[in-house]
């Protein structure tokens, strides 16, 4: 009886709000449209279907039987993430992507519809914002967002609610937040570290304890990012031959829609199979049980993608990797020869401009310090076309693809390039630091000053850290050197999948492109 007094008190005081409200629309000249309208009613944490509520003479709609979208997301009875939203998303993607597979489009187009089009669909329900990003990737980041909004809020009154985002009970955005937080403060006290031949100062991170609130919310979500390519990375190590990328000792690299779109239809699936060895090599073809033997229609061997780009002895031979080595040469060499009129001739003792105390004087930015400064006069020859004589310093039988020297200065600075395996660009480094230290420790006895710079463009198109570490030396950084980069590396690719195309022809003519 208590229970129902309760309840008629509470109806009463409902009734009376609505009959408040129709005052203010009716005041206001705005109409109120019950239909648009939901209510639900909750006694003792459930659901009550007893009562019905009427604003001016029309049913309000219960959300029992009408549930509401708001936002992308439906919300019914449960008034939460409840299985009928998953089972929606689920429903969503899988007509999304049999839409997208049932069109004639080629397979970047089909690509780029599921990242521009699908998954912002999805993604917004589930509050979110290669280039294809990983679906559970983002509901992670989305979450561990939502998290650090809420608890970081400038709204007090927020901050204080209390509220818990929950995600199940195998992952908790909460406890995920503070994992990565650790470790972000753990990486301030460690500091930057460097991998393999990368200089001191070459990596730089924005520390943890000097960070402001919207920093440590990005700094968190690229660190949940991490972990989340961690855990890819680990199940890539376990494939024999899909996951062999694991192995190169090179730099990544990262296709973005622009290049997506400039590319070729062939030379973007060369580019993607090439990576994952899932071109139809005669080891492949072989070991998917389509041919009976793989050999080499050059040289007999055992034709992998690693013999025909970069092992064919008979390919050697007829020149098809030196060709591909000159039209990677010419770009770096382009690169330098702009770059080197932009040297500073007057690099020496700076300027000092003294200011009163207590005066705020606005930072000039300086040029990166290069060798090539003291002078912009500086002759540049390559081994292209026509035999590379060495500079009349020391005598050598040794010819560097290029040697830049500076009469004026007395520098001299030798480049040697390698278009190797992905694989064995340590290798393919060391051999050639090896073999001209002798002669840079000539020229330095001489009274020159000399530079060796191996460097490393693999045949697939990545680099290793020596290309982009002689560039910055040259002082050719910042955009300049990552556009720099991009091209030299399209060589490489491009040349590669010319080399690809003719794997069977017995004669050699190269591309006419190049």
């Amino acid at each position: 009886m208590d229970d129902l007094t309760i309840t008629t008190e509470s109806l009463i005081q409902a009734r009376w709000i609505l009959s408040a409200l129709e005052d203010v629309v009716s005041w206001a000249r705005m109409a109120f449209k019950p239909r648009k309208s939901r209510f639900l009613i909750l006694r003792r944490g459930k659901v009550w279907q007893k009562i019905t509520l009427r604003v001016q003479g029309e049913d309000i709609p219960s959300l029992i039987d009408n549930p509401v979208k708001c936002l992308g997301k439906w919300f019914d009875t449960t008034l939460g993430d409840s299985r009928n939203n998953t089972e929606r998303i689920r429903q969503q993607l899988r007509n999304g992507l049999a839409k997208i597979e049932g069109t004639s489009l080629p397979g970047k187009f089909k690509a780029w519809l599921f990242q521009h089009g699908l998954l912002p669909r999805l993604l917004w329900p589930l509050m979110l914002q290669l280039p294809l990003s990983s679906i559970v990737e983002e509901y992670k980041v989305s979450k561990a967002r939502l998290v650090l909004t809420l608890r970081d809020s400038s709204d007090m009154s927020i901050r204080n609610a209390g509220i818990e985002v929950r995600t199940g009970r195998r992952w908790s955005a909460s406890n995920v937040v503070e994992q990565a937080e650790g470790r972000l403060r753990h990486q301030d006290i460690v500091g930057t570290s460097c991998q393999g031949r990368q200089g001191l100062g070459l990596n730089t991170r924005q520390p943890w304890s000097s960070a402001t609130t919207v920093q440590r919310r990005e700094l968190v979500q690229s660190e949940i990012r991490k972990e989340e390519e961690e855990t890819r990375k680990v199940k890539a190590v376990q494939m024999g031959s899909q996951g062999s990328w694991t192995k190169w000792q090179t730099t990544g690299r990262k296709l973005s829609w622009t290049d997506i779109w400039i590319y070729q239809f062939f030379q973007l699936q060369f580019q993607i199979r090439a990576v994952y060895d899932d071109l139809p090599t005669p080891a492949n073809l072989q070991r998917w049980g389509l041919i009976e033997t793989a050999e080499c229609t050059l040289c007999g061997g055992r034709a992998t993608l690693d013999h025909i780009l970069s092992s064919c002895k008979e390919a050697l031979a007829q020149g098809r990797y030196r060709w591909r080595h000159d039209q990677v040469l010419r770009e770096v060499a382009d690169t330098l020869e702009r770059h080197k009129k932009k040297a500073r001739v007057h690099a020496g003792a700076k300027h000092i401009n003294f200011v009163p105390a207590g005066t705020v004087m606005k930072g000039t930015k300086g040029g990166h310090p290069s060798i090539l400064d003291g002078t912009n006069y500086w002759e540049l020859p390559a081994d292209l076309r026509k035999q590379l004589q060495f500079p009349d310093i020391v005598h050598t039988t040794l010819r560097p693809d290029i040697v830049m020297v500076s009469e004026k200065t007395k520098k001299i600075i030798l480049v040697e390039l390698t278009v190797p395996w992905e694989e064995r660009c340590t290798q393919a480094h060391e051999r050639k630091k090896a073999k001209y230290e002798d002669l840079v420790q000539e020229c330095r006895e001489a009274g020159w000053r000399a530079w060796n710079y191996p460097i490393e463009v693999g045949c697939r198109g990545f680099p290793a850290p020596s290309l982009g570490k002689m560039f910055q030396d040259m002082g050719i950084v910042g955009q300049a050197r990552k556009l720099a980069i991009k091209k030299v590396l399209q060589a490489a690719e491009r040349s590669s999948s010319w080399l690809w195309l003719r794997r069977n022809a017995s004669s050699w003519k190269p591309s006419t492109n190049g």
